[in-house]
């Protein structure tokens, strides 16, 4: 840990956890290295890796307050992060880059702010980009993130290009960043268009938030309203979420950061005025009220999670409530299974009494050492033993849960196998810890295809998770097709003899059965029946038959796959006094039933989905063409509720074609689109596709 000392807050008012939002390209990471810079002149921001799919932290003494700046990933594979970040936040800078406008990714992270009703500023960087557009950003924002969009300043281009000045709209001067120090002069006639255009929005925009209800009526008369009473309402509205002012910032010349960092020390919110999330007791009941108080009980939640090679286990720790202290036990709870959906290997439930080790502030990759860290603070704790993402810390005299944030759909499935011997004997330990730190991903050993296969959002997330195996774990896989599993049934009415025959000295084995298979309606299953009559096959012997039937059909009569939806009725056989047995008549069945496997009488079946599709209506009728050409059925679309210009598909599709689907809807939509998907059923495999797996897997017939 570094020796340098965490700066301390006097009171949870004296509080500010901001989370940098944006797309990959808009410059979250550097405005975070420049504010880092800023406030501690002697650090040098360290740059986020490319696809390090992590959160950055920081805290900084910001005049009067403690600011603990958070920056969250802009791919979309990480939007479990973004909302990490939401969770341990109390409003955000949401950035938009000048050269690149907002776009649909931009307003998909809009919307994950919006559904937590978090308080946000719009920050406008890479203002010196050649393809620079402030003001066709600013329609941009206006037309993708809705009402409340209203700039506090405008940047204004020197004689070289390079943004040395920002004009305030609400003082009426212009603001000059040459050699990196701000200096303010009053603006000048060749500024009055600027002023004309943008100010009279700004001003009309903060009263439509007032509380003062004579306000308006006072512009309207032509009054001069005060810098104070526009501000004093300003800082209000920013507040309480209804208000979000756009303030460009140059990285470069370090136009605007000051103006930033003022408005988020006056007018984003301390803790005590943003919402906690619901806890409950463990175990259930109703839910507890708590503020951000560091004399109330302690409930905390890891939001995030890393290793370090010196260190351990890593745990970034938003307090919520009381006061948590390095000398005293908490309880670690975690409970994803109470949220919808499977979570796979390594996320059990999880109830246990652990010791912390030290806590911390983070400073982007170093530890300033606390003693404590009370209700509003964002710190990292160390060696907190089966602490995973997610998991609650709470008193263990009074075990409390706080209900998880929503996490990601992992869609895209991986199967992966261990290079050698040894990367087979690590990989268990391996997964193991993967799963502590990434509640998004889902490992799952398939049963019926003997595979390993990792769910994950994307291919940015697989990647991470494969360079995370090899160099943090030093496990070698090789990733191989993802199998499907499918199932056998059959077409229609055949019937075969089994004769089992066998005799070497001794008792020899003797069984012969005669059985009938036909096929029943979908999700029939397998249904045994007998009609023998006169003692054929004698009454111990047909339970016998029985399993044998059934032993055989698990393992599949045409590729080795279970065999559904049929009914096999034994109508005759013959026994010997002494040579049968319960064994004999098991083969005997099995015999039977194998002399039935052909493509004439039996056929392969493939799992189908139920998959709902959100997507903007512009690319709808894309997204429906490439349902069809995955052998999709269409069942119908709606407008999506409570998302203007979205649509929901659902269609009926095999999970065949659902192996990518992730990838290629992020392509079709341009990030727009998202889906979920439930069993549905099964459904013929197509004769071709039958025929390519017959043949893969060794059965042409």
């Amino acid at each position: 840990m570094s020796g340098t000392a965490a700066p301390t807050p006097t009171d949870t008012t004296r509080l500010r956890t901001v989370v940098l939002v944006g797309p990959s390209g808009a410059g979250t990471s550097r405005l975070f290295d420049h504010v880092v810079e800023t406030l501690s002149p002697r650090r040098a921001g360290r740059s986020r890796s490319e696809g390090s799919g992590g959160l950055r932290a920081a805290t900084l003494r910001l005049g009067e307050v403690v600011l603990t700046l958070l920056d969250a990933p802009g791919n979309p594979d990480f939007v479990g992060q973004v909302r990490a970040g939401l969770r341990a936040a109390d409003a955000a800078l949401f950035v938009v880059s000048a050269a690149d406008g907002a776009d649909a990714r931009s307003r998909a992270l809009w919307h994950e702010c919006a559904v937590v009703g978090m308080p946000r500023a719009v920050v406008v960087t890479q203002l010196d980009a050649r393809d620079a557009d402030f003001a066709a950003t600013l329609e941009d924002c206006r037309a993708h993130f809705g009402p409340g969009i209203q700039p506090l300043g405008v940047p204004v281009a020197g004689a070289d290009g390079a943004v040395t000045s920002i004009a305030d709209l609400l003082l009426g001067e212009i603001h000059d960043y040459e050699g990196g120090r701000r200096s303010v002069r009053p603006a000048g006639p060749e500024h009055a268009d600027v002023f004309d255009t943008h100010r009279p929005g700004l001003v009309e925009g903060i009263i439509e938030e007032s509380e003062d209800p004579d306000l308006m009526d006072r512009y309207l008369a032509g009054e001069e309203l005060e810098f104070a009473t526009l501000e004093r309402d300003l800082l209000e509205a920013v507040a309480h979420g209804t208000f979000h002012p756009v303030l460009p910032v140059s990285g470069e010349t370090g136009a605007g950061v000051e103006v930033l960092l003022h408005l988020v020390e006056v007018a984003f919110p301390h803790p005590g005025l943003h919402p906690l999330p619901t806890v409950t007791p463990v175990g259930g009941g109703e839910p507890v009220a708590l503020t951000a108080d560091p004399d109330g009980p302690l409930v905390a939640e890891v939001v995030h999670t890393e290793s370090d090679a010196y260190v351990g286990h890593l745990s970034l720790v938003r307090v919520f409530s009381g006061t948590l202290r390095a000398d005293r036990p908490v309880h670690v709870s975690g409970h994803l299974e109470l949220l919808d959906g499977p979570t796979g290997e390594g996320h059990e439930a999880h109830d246990d009494d652990v010791r912390p080790g030290a806590i911390a502030a983070p400073f982007d990759g170093e530890l300033l050492p606390k003693e404590q860290a009370v209700a509003g603070e964002v710190v990292v704790v160390t060696k907190l033993a089966g602490a995973q993402t997610s998991d609650t810390l709470s008193d263990p005299s009074r075990p409390l849960l706080v209900t998880p944030w929503a996490l990601p759909e992992a869609l895209l499935p991986a199967a992966v196998q261990p290079a050698s011997r040894a990367d087979e004997d690590r990989m268990p330990v391996a997964f193991r810890e993967l799963a502590a730190e990434d509640p998004a991903l889902r490992i799952e050993h398939d049963a019926e295809t003997g595979q390993v296969v990792l769910w994950t959002t994307g291919p940015a997330h697989l990647d991470l998770l494969l360079h995370r195996l090899r160099e943090r774990f030093n496990v070698g896989v090789e990733q191989v097709p993802v199998k499907v599993a499918l199932k056998e049934t059959a077409v229609g009415r055949s019937e075969a003899q089994g004769r089992h025959v066998k005799q070497s000295g001794g008792h020899g084995q003797y069984a012969v059965c005669h059985l009938v298979l036909e096929p029943l309606p979908r999700g029939s299953g397998v249904e045994f029946t007998e009609v023998v009559v006169g003692g054929a096959v004698p009454r111990q012997f047909i339970g016998s038959v029985e399993k044998g039937v059934h032993g055989q059909l698990a393992k599949g009569l045409l590729a080795g796959w279970p065999v559904t939806d049929v009914r096999v009725t034994l109508t005759d056989g013959k026994a010997h006094s002494v040579d049968s047995s319960d064994i004999a008549f098991q083969t005997a069945a099995g015999l039977a039933l194998r002399e039935l496997a052909s493509s004439a009488s039996m056929c392969l079946l493939e799992p189908v989905d139920t998959v709902t599709v959100t997507v903007d209506d512009e690319h709808l009728g894309a997204v429906m063409t490439d349902v069809s050409s995955r052998r999709g059925q269409i069942i119908g679309s709606e407008p999506a509720d409570g998302e203007p210009g979205r649509s929901v598909l659902t269609a009926a599709v095999p999970r065949l074609e659902l192996l990518d689907y992730a990838v290629a809807l992020r392509s079709l939509a341009h990030g727009t689109g998202s889906f979920r998907r439930e069993p549905r059923g099964y459904d013929e495999l197509p004769a071709r596709l039958a025929r390519e797996h017959l043949a893969a897997s060794g059965r042409p017939d």
